[in-house]
């Protein structure tokens, strides 16, 4: 299948090349030119600007945030430069708001619309083992799952409303966010009392809490092990304050996203923004001054 490809952060790059791999012809563009290069070597066409990306049967995009989305593919124009019956697969993590226009858009244009937010980190978008939620026409589902079994273990079909998928990527970062900000906290307390945190979530993910994402975060926790950053802990404040507009929205209180939103506050302003966001144990630690206690 003929595809583009924009987007090429560490999630973008991996998921692209597992395209080529899988046989696909790609074309990749990104702002940064450089992050293009290497999907080269493993048979990829680079795009000098977007809209050359997006000449094929597909175009995947994988953009940072709200922000990078409407610029590239609203007030760039890219959109308007898609050919009609085009499908676009959005992978981006972006606002309820924002995926309900964008259906509108790709609507007025004729051009299907397939929003395919994932979960996992680089090394599982590398190893094509991402779970992968999808809405959107049945149709335009149908075209593009050659590319999306590609990319993951498994699809999550979740209806035809491309919203659908971007809420429920929004809510599991949710879940997420807060698993790691209860054992931030916990492993403060237990380490005011003497137990290490490595000890305290050696147990906890080996009994009570024995999930991938306990266990996954727990082990960055208890070996301080920050960087590089898998998920950076700015990413982690967009995703919550999306949440917190996805509740305004519909008049739901998330009271504890609050409390996130501000433990992720202070940790930027700690200067810990180059960070994976499991680095909430640091802020935890500060608050009790467990490394001047001694």
């Amino acid at each position: 299948m003929k595809v583009g490809f924009i987007g090429l952060g560490a999630m973008g790059s991996a998921m692209a090349s597992n395209l080529i791999a899988a046989g696909h012809t790609v074309t990749v563009w990104n702002r940064t030119a450089a992050a293009a290069e290497p999907l080269v070597s493993l048979g990829g066409r680079i795009a000098i600007t977007a809209d050359r990306a997006a000449q094929g049967e597909v175009l995947c995009s994988m953009l940072a945030n709200d922000q990078a989305v409407r610029e590239v593919m609203l007030d760039g124009g890219l959109l308007d430069a898609m050919d009609r019956g085009t499908v676009h697969v959005n992978h981006a993590t972006i606002s309820v708001a924002l995926a309900q226009l964008l259906a509108e858009e790709h609507e007025k244009r004729g051009l299907e619309y397939v929003a395919a937010p994932v979960f996992g980190r680089p090394d599982m978008a590398a190893a094509a083992k991402l779970n992968i939620l999808v809405a959107g026409k049945p149709a335009a589902i149908e075209r593009v799952q050659p590319l999306l079994e590609a990319m993951g273990s498994r699809l999550w079909p979740l209806g035809e409303a491309p919203e659908r998928a971007n809420v429920a990527k929004i809510a599991g970062n949710f879940m997420l966010a807060s698993a790691i900000e209860s054992m931030a906290e916990a492993t403060a307390l237990t380490r005011a009392h003497g137990v290490s945190a490595a000890d305290f979530l050696e147990v906890m993910t080996s009994t009570l809490f024995a999930a991938p994402a306990y266990q996954g975060y727990g082990k960055l926790i208890a070996e301080q092990r920050f960087k590089p950053a898998g998920f950076a802990l700015t990413l982690g404040l967009k995703d919550v304050e999306l949440a917190l507009s996805a509740g305004s929205a519909a008049r739901v209180p998330l009271p504890f996203a609050g409390v996130l939103r501000d433990s992720l506050l202070e940790a930027l302003a700690a200067g810990d923004a180059g960070m994976d966001w499991s680095a909430l144990a640091l802020v935890a630690a500060r608050r009790a001054h467990l490394d001047e206690r001694g």
